[in-house]
């Protein structure tokens, strides 16, 4: 009996040591982030920094506005979770309410497989297969504007499909978990009611998993806004207005384009940039958490 304690004793403790381990650390990054961040906006400006439309940190007068790059953040975020939510919930909904085992079993495999190609992976097979292709299109719409300046297909769009294609391993396999954990009593009462089973699925199985299912979106989010090597590999680099064919550059791909040459104010503005970034993803995070627990509220 003195041992069962001790072991609930001790099991306490290291849940608790754990528990403060990564309060501590999200502490330490906010204030390591703010601390590197903070200094450059006193000496550009917070106005100019946010709001100026002009990145020539080497010009003879540099400029250090990052505007467009948040809204290419913002853009591509967006849309690529708009396109790949909806298509890996209704993934997810094939493996776990239509498909049969022996084919389930096949396509969830290869849904885990997803999540394991490196992102320098889904890079290079944008810049080698998604590039060419946008590049045509880019050609067939332009072909007569004396404006546009082409990219060779390394462009917002680009950047929005690989964004989308990346997020879906996460959303299907935390969609799928949230659908499979809906007790089937749910189901049997739906389909004795009078409902199909189309309609059970999405009146009463979907709206039960609701809460997982968000879960997954704000996962997907969370390596949408992440990433960085594949869209430097895919979206041309430049700070442009983010159209779907401008060559743009996200927070993400700013520091990992700039930061192993920058020096003195450069380098502390690419401090600032990761700052926003982190404000940024915090943002987003607190939103949809709070969207999670009204929605818990409701039910």
């Amino acid at each position: 009996m003195e041992r069962r304690i001790l072991i609930e004793r001790t099991a306490k403790q290291i849940f608790l040591l754990c528990g403060i381990v990564a309060i501590l650390a999200v502490c330490s990054i906010t204030i390591y982030m703010i601390a590197k961040g903070t200094p450059a906006l006193s000496r550009v400006g917070v106005s100019h920094l946010i709001f100026g439309t002009e990145w020539a940190p080497t010009a003879s007068e540099p400029s250090y506005g990052i505007l467009y790059i948040i809204l290419s953040s913002i853009v591509g975020v967006a849309c690529s979770v708009a396109i790949g939510a909806p298509i890996g919930l209704m993934t997810a909904v094939f493996l776990s309410e239509i498909a049969n085992k022996r084919l389930a079993s096949l396509v969830q495999p290869a849904v885990e497989l997803l999540a394991a190609i490196p992102s320098v992976i889904y890079g290079l097979l944008g810049l080698m297969i998604l590039n060419p292709l946008l590049y045509k299109m880019e050609k067939i719409i332009f072909e007569e504007s004396a404006t546009h300046k082409f990219t060779g297909g390394s462009d917002m769009l680009a950047a929005i499909i690989v964004l989308a294609i990346m997020i879906l391993p996460t959303v299907i396999n935390v969609s799928t978990s949230s659908l499979r954990a809906v007790p089937d009593s749910l189901r049997s009462s739906s389909l004795a009611l009078g409902a199909t089973k189309i309609q059970t699925i999405f009146k009463v199985v979907i709206p039960a998993a609701k809460s997982g299912i968000l879960t997954g979106v704000v996962l997907g989010i969370g390596r949408a806004i992440g990433e960085a090597m594949a869209i430097n590999m895919v979206a041309g680099g430049a700070v442009n207005i983010p159209l779907p064919f401008n060559s743009v550059r996200f927070l993400t791909t700013q520091l990992v384009s700039e930061m192993g040459y920058a020096a003195g104010l450069h380098r502390q503005v690419l401090f600032t940039v990761g700052l926003v970034l982190y404000v940024f993803v915090m943002i987003i995070n607190l939103v949809l958490l709070r969207m999670k627990r009204g929605g818990q509220l409701d039910d």
